[in-house]
């Protein structure tokens, strides 16, 4: 395979992490069809659904499906329904778990909404992650940080863009106008995905898309998930776009900190560039997120305005529990990535 699919292509399978990701994979390593009995009570007495290694591999296995697909498995796979079945009861217990994560959403008029996001946004305080990459994290450290990280930024912008098809006016302008930004205005080189990839490179991290996969944790996953579970659910529309807003309205200072953090450690403007040209693109996005996204979604469909508070709040209460896994980690003296030789038995 080339260089350049190893980049951009599928990513081959990972290894599995429990008995349902075991059975899933072997199945995706053949010819579609139905899955093989004894999965029907999958996760239904799943306890922590947010860190359960195998119940967010199972997810995000379902999940890549629908993005570029797994290296040698058919594509037929992504609509055979027994898979779709088998999501569906992966799903039930991961929603449910995000919503109590998130919290009671208050209720709001349409007008209220872009001052309740941003009010959500100002009371949330989550583990100083940012803080300890500018200060104190080693190269180590950092790179660590980065590989969680390059899950989401190898694709950065597509879940959301998955909304694109199901909206209409203002917020559709609003949303093409963001991920025009995310997408560099169409050259290649601009994309932040690739921006991601040349901080990955002079970090001397392997830059292909999902290489990294098998030493995440459960919760980096989720994080994913997340992006996911709502992109891909009409019905949730609202909460993907105040996944958005929340996102692009906390990057601001925390990628300021993370390109301080790299030039502390002595790396060059072409290292922090994805960090840098964050900083001054989610300025101007966090306005048009909150106000002409969301505040022009709700203008239109006013029952959608807890769904977009409740997205905001799950998002941002994830990248808080994913953040206190990794600062627990460091102030433990251990990696906060899985080993890379974990066998199925210590998952």
């Amino acid at each position: 395979m080339s260089s350049t699919d190893r980049r951009h292509g599928p990513a081959p399978l990972p290894a599995a992490r429990g008995p349902v990701s075991a059975a899933l994979l072997t199945a995706l390593g053949g010819s579609p069809g139905e899955l093989p009995a004894g999965l029907d009570g999958a996760f239904a007495t799943a306890t922590a659904p947010l860190t359960d290694e195998d119940l967010q591999l199972t997810l995000f296995l379902c999940y890549e499906l629908h993005y570029r697909g797994w290296r040698d498995v058919p594509a037929e796979w992504e609509w055979e329904p027994s898979l779709l079945a088998l999501r569906a009861r992966a799903e039930r217990p991961f929603a449910a778990a995000l919503r109590r994560l998130a919290g009671p959403v208050p209720a709001v008029l349409p007008t209220a909404l872009p001052a309740a996001l941003t009010a959500l946004v100002a009371a949330d305080d989550g583990p100083p992650l940012a803080a300890t990459l500018q200060r104190r994290a080693d190269l180590a450290q950092f790179r660590e940080f980065v590989t969680h990280r390059s899950i989401y930024h190898l694709r950065e912008a597509d879940p959301h863009s998955w909304a694109l098809p199901r909206l209409g006016g203002p917020a559709k302008a609003a949303l093409v106008e963001i991920q025009m930004d995310e997408y560099g205005n169409g050259r290649l080189d601009r994309m932040h995905a690739e921006l991601f990839r040349t901080t990955m490179d002079r970090l001397g991290l392997d830059t292909g898309y999902a290489a990294h996969l098998d030493r995440v944790p459960a919760v980096t996953l989720a994080v994913n998930n997340l992006m996911s579970l709502f992109g891909l659910h009409r019905r949730l529309r609202g909460a993907l776009l105040g996944h958005l807003a929340a996102y692009e309205m906390t990057s601001s200072l925390p990628n300021r900190r993370y390109g301080n953090g790299l030039r502390r450690l002595g790396f060059d403007a072409v290292a922090t560039r994805f960090y840098d040209e964050h900083v001054e693109a989610d300025a101007v996005h966090e306005q048009i997120a909150a106000y002409d996204l969301c505040g022009g979604l709700v203008r239109a469909e006013p029952a959608l305005a807890g769904d977009v508070l409740f997205g905001a709040a799950a998002g941002l209460a994830l990248d808080r529990l994913f953040a206190g896994h990794v600062l627990s980690a460091w102030a433990a003296g251990r990696s906060s990535l899985r080993s890379p030789d974990r066998s199925l038995a210590a998952a």
